[in-house]
């Protein structure tokens, strides 16, 4: 079945909804919930997935964008978070998203406030988390190995970093995704190519065991869809739901800085937070030039917003921690844009930064199942868990997860080329290239449908006009034929990420709008 996603889909499936009893329904499109149906289409179930707006509206677009490798979890304990972490970012990198997910340094600097006993136990964490990654076998080539590097070398690296007293610095390597929020269109429209029905703007009113009853959020009407089991994968949402679930979300805010803003930076960093001693903060440059700041851990009282706000005590706190490693310190003027995301944490004692991010599997008096913690990189594994107890439950009969090898929408051309562009390209430059007249930055985002991309602003030149962030006005037109966008919020804000920063969505809007009247 065709893979694409779009207003005139939506329509035909969302007319059949409530004439078919689906094996599955799930509710949420995160890359949870669209890798739960994926599992179970995957399966040769029949699926239907809703969510209340989009897809990756929530908190699926408000990560660090990185592919984790479990190395945090290590240091607390966790020994097995760890490993799945390690073992789903392999899977990652080398079968499922090899043209989303790519390699990326980061660099601890060795300043005066890193002492040398510090700076060896972060070392051997380091390599433990080499070790992670020998025991999920990926190999090296695809995530190299930890080093201490020279001052030289650093500041070679990351520019911005002040010279004063700096000895050095140890530069790791862990996963990082070139945009969550695309990650969760290519499950979405995996999913849909084997026969899941993806319907955005959909709102379950109320759940059960054998169905929703669910509101068409575009024109008003409700109707009921019919299921032998439900998955509510809704996030830090779901006791909206299923009241009986206890959840205590933590916040977390990221900076969004231009990408003039630090010149020169080539690494991400690893900056120490004050008083913490597992704990830092996260310098991270994108592809589309911007630099990302974060992550703050604070948790979050009282009714759980739709959209989070960054608050200024947590710019401020990320600022303060940039600055301590800056040879030129940034004030509030040089912040561009905020995000903030909300952890879908259940509830338990302690600072909500100490909490488990093992997921966990909860099945209500009705029978629906839910799943909730865990974070991005174990989004397949959460998955994968949870179409197992629905299948167990319904006694479906399908057979087990086929995911982990899986590729989805995109994954290709990477995957016959036999290797995976990003840990030879950095940290040594490379000049961007062109392949077959398509540019490595499509390449990036669209991986073997690039080309299709870039054969729009053949047919029609107007379409090859860039907007900011380099985002053209064919993958606006793309976004709204292929990706399922229905409204400026979706081009801008999921299938983009100019809308991060808002006098660029300002200059993008009127782009916006003819891309979904073209």
């Amino acid at each position: 079945m065709n893979s694409s996603l779009n207003a005139a889909r939506r329509s035909r499936e969302l007319a059949e909804a409530g004439d078919l009893v689906v094996d599955v329904l799930v509710v949420g499109l995160g890359a949870t919930g669209a890798g739960a149906a994926l599992d179970a289409a995957s399966r040769g179930l029949s699926v239907t997935a809703i969510d209340a707006h989009d897809l990756a509206f929530g908190t699926s677009r408000w990560s660090s964008k990185m592919i984790h490798g479990g190395l945090r979890y290590l240091a607390r304990g966790q020994v097995r978070v760890a490993h799945e972490s390690a073992v789903e970012r392999g899977l990652l990198l080398r079968h499922t998203a090899p043209h989303l997910v790519r390699a990326q340094p980061y660099l601890l600097p060795l300043t005066p406030a890193v002492s040398g006993g510090q700076a060896a136990t972060v070392m051997t964490g380091y390599r433990l988390g080499d070790g992670l990654r020998m025991a999920a076998r990926t190999p090296r080539r695809l995530l190299p190995g930890p080093a201490r590097i020279s001052a030289g070398r650093a500041l070679s690296l990351a520019a911005p970093l002040s010279p004063n007293g700096l000895r050095g610095a140890l530069l790791s390597w862990d996963g990082r995704l070139v945009d969550d929020a695309r990650l969760v269109v290519a499950l979405a429209r995996t999913a849909a190519s084997r026969g899941a029905r993806i319907l955005t703007r959909c709102r379950a009113l109320e759940l059960a065991g054998d169905g929703a009853r669910v509101r068409d959020e575009l024109t008003g009407s409700t109707f009921a869809i019919r299921a032998r089991t439900v998955v509510n994968a809704t996030g830090v949402w779901a006791a909206q739901l299923d009241p009986d679930i206890r959840m205590r979300p933590s916040r977390g805010t990221h900076l969004v800085l231009r990408p003039e803003t630090l010149p020169g930076l080539r690494a991400g960093l690893h900056v120490p937070i004050p008083g913490e001693s597992n704990r830092f903060a996260l310098v991270l440059p994108q592809p589309d030039g911007r630099v990302y700041v974060g992550l703050t851990d604070e948790p979050v009282e009282g009714p759980v917003p739709d959209v989070p706000q960054a608050p200024e005590e947590d710019v401020a706190f990320l600022l303060d921690v940039l600055n301590s490693v800056l040879g030129v310190p940034l004030g509030r003027q040089d912040v561009a844009g905020t995000y903030a995301g909300l952890r879908p944490l259940l509830a338990a004692g302690g600072r909500t930064a100490d909490l488990s991010r093992q997921h966990a599997l909860l099945t209500s008096g009705s029978g629906v199942v839910t799943v909730v913690g865990g974070k991005l990189t174990t989004y397949r594994r959460m998955a994968e868990d949870a179409v197992d107890r629905v299948v167990a439950l319904g006694r479906l009969g399908a057979g087990g997860s086929r995911t982990a090898r899986l590729p989805l929408v995109g994954a290709g051309a990477v995957l016959e080329a036999g290797a995976v562009p990003g840990a030879g390209a950095v940290p040594e430059a490379r000049a961007v290239r062109e392949v077959g007249a398509v540019p490595d930055r499509l390449r990036a985002r669209y991986g073997s449908e690039a080309g299709a991309v870039r054969a729009l602003m053949a047919e029609d030149p107007a379409l090859a006009e860039p907007l900011p962030t380099g985002i053209t006005r064919a993958e606006l037109v793309w976004a709204v034929r292929h990706e399922g966008a229905l409204d400026v919020d979706d081009l801008l804000d999921r299938r983009t990420r100019i809308g991060l920063v808002p006098e660029d969505r300002a200059a993008a809007l009127p782009a916006a709008r003819a891309a979904l009247a073209y």
